[in-house]
């Protein structure tokens, strides 16, 4: 057992043996002053009950004779055994002191029994006069047992007197030495934990003041502790511990300049994977738009050339702007409606384009070229192999922290297999239609963007069209520094 829970247990033990003793002593004198207390208060009910009882039987017998019912007479037969057992309680309470007086209050007792019955029997003869003269002599002798329990009474109180000052005298003495014992004990509680105290506060004050010294900065001072306990050992490893801490300063320092290095080559990572991920420019829509125009100049020659021509004017440029830069929802929708007008004259009736927009929704900011890959694979996949075309449908809708941006055709649908090679970031036979890389890149640079992988669902199956949504938070993922990317 250690040094310093000996003393404890040492200290504990002392006071829990004193205050066992103490507790013994007065639970002993306790319940033997409680035992005679109860022996004589019992005395006391017991003489009392005699007198109530007596009288009990008297009114039961009156109620009968007045009204001679079953219920009087077992009432009456009840209050006669009650006195009969009560008689037996009496006789225990004998002693050379009130034993004449006792005998005659039992012989009382048994007189108003006796005459009870008598009056039973006349009244049952119908003899009234009789048993109403011994009605009267019961009436006479519970009187007499009254008087005869208080008289019974004042002696038990004078026998027992002698009791009650020795009690008293008995009290006030216990109180004295219980005084004495407490400011004894007290004394020696006081001196025991003053040494205990004192053995254990020095060696802590000491430790104390080079813990102060050592928050101050002072990892020279060395922590010397005499004692022959655990705050000696404490002494020891806390000086170990000052050692280590000044080895541990120098080693966070290291690693604080490495790990930031470290986060700078993983930003520049990032930024790295972003830029590649949003220079692979897919050129499948430049080549289509291109032909449209051509054959739409060499059939019509109208003014509509004119208006296409400015389109795409406006998405090259855009493309060329704005490939490294976030954007607002409301600049892809800009592009969007511009692309849609460029498919509309080329697909003509074939092609029906319906959009909902929540205007509150167009100041966040996305990847550039995020939303234009998404339709166009709709276009490709769900208007083009079709003879009698079809619809797409763009909605972006407010979702408390996200914006949900949707992407719904009625084409032929995908195949669960290659949803999940999109949503994967794998390749799959889709890539050999020219359209798998650039929906792959759009998937790849949001989550970058974002720094989450939970950013679109796919819902589609064969024949049944396909809807893709985007899941944009409100919060931007990754910070750009537009002017720094200009400057570089």
């Amino acid at each position: 057992m250690n040094t310093i829970q000996r003393k404890i247990w040492l200290l504990t033990t002392v006071v829990l043996l004193i205050m066992a003793v103490i507790w013994v002593t007065l639970t002993y004198y306790n319940q033997k002053t409680q035992n005679q207390y109860n022996e004589i208060l019992q005395r006391y009910l017991e003489l009392n009950e005699v007198t109530v009882s007596s009288q009990q039987l008297v009114m039961d017998l009156n109620n009968y004779l007045i009204l001679p019912s079953s219920t009087n007479l077992e009432q009456l037969i009840n209050s006669k055994e009650n006195i009969r057992s009560i008689k037996q309680k009496v006789y225990a309470l004998r002693h050379e002191e009130n034993d004449f007086s006792l005998t005659n209050y039992m012989n009382l007792i048994d007189s108003l029994i006796e005459t009870t019955e008598r009056a039973l029997l006349f009244h049952s003869e119908n003899e009234t006069e009789a048993s109403a003269k011994e009605f009267s002599e019961a009436n006479r002798i519970s009187t007499y047992i009254s008087e005869m329990s208080l008289t019974l009474l004042d002696k038990e109180i004078k026998t027992y007197d002698r009791f009650y000052r020795g009690f008293i005298e008995q009290s006030v003495e216990i109180k004295k030495l219980g005084i004495w014992v407490m400011l004894l004990i007290t004394l020696i509680l006081l001196l025991v934990t003053y040494w205990f105290s004192l053995s254990i506060t020095r060696p802590v004050s000491k430790l104390t003041q080079a813990a102060n010294e050592l928050s101050n900065g002072r990892f020279d001072l060395q922590i010397e502790v005499s004692s022959n306990d655990e705050i000696s050992f404490l002494a020891k490893t806390f000086d170990r511990m000052r050692m280590n801490i000044i080895n541990l300063i120098s080693e966070i320092q290291e690693k604080a300049d490495l790990e930031r290095e470290l986060q700078q080559n993983k930003l520049m990572l990032k930024e790295s994977q972003l830029r590649t991920l949003q220079n692979q420019i897919n050129p499948h829509f430049l080549f289509n738009t291109l032909n449209t125009l051509s054959k739409k100049a060499y059939l019509e020659g109208s003014e509509e050339m004119s208006d296409l021509l400015v389109s795409v004017a406006d998405l090259l440029r855009y493309n060329l702007k704005r490939i490294d830069r976030s954007v607002t929802i409301s600049d892809e929708v800009t592009v969007i409606k511009k692309y849609m007008d460029i498919q509309k004259a080329r697909f003509t009736d074939r092609l029906q384009f319906y959009m909902e927009v929540d205007h509150s929704c167009l100041d966040y900011l996305i990847p550039s070229l995020t939303i234009q890959p998404i339709v166009e694979n709709a276009v490709i996949h769900a208007i083009e192999p079709k003879e009698e075309g079809g619809s797409i449908w763009f909605r972006i809708i407010d979702a408390e922290e996200l914006v949900l941006i949707e992407i719904e055709d009625d084409g032929n649908g995908i195949s669960e297999q290659n949803i999940w090679h999109m949503l994967e970031e794998t390749p799959h036979e889709r890539e050999n239609e020219n359209a798998g890389i650039g929906f792959i890149n759009v998937v790849k640079r949001i989550r970058i963007y974002y720094g989450i992988q939970d950013v679109i669902d796919i819902k589609s199956s064969d024949g049944q069209g396909t809807k893709i949504t985007l899941k944009i938070p409100k919060t931007r993922g990754i910070s750009y520094d537009d002017e720094a990317l200009d400057s570089r």
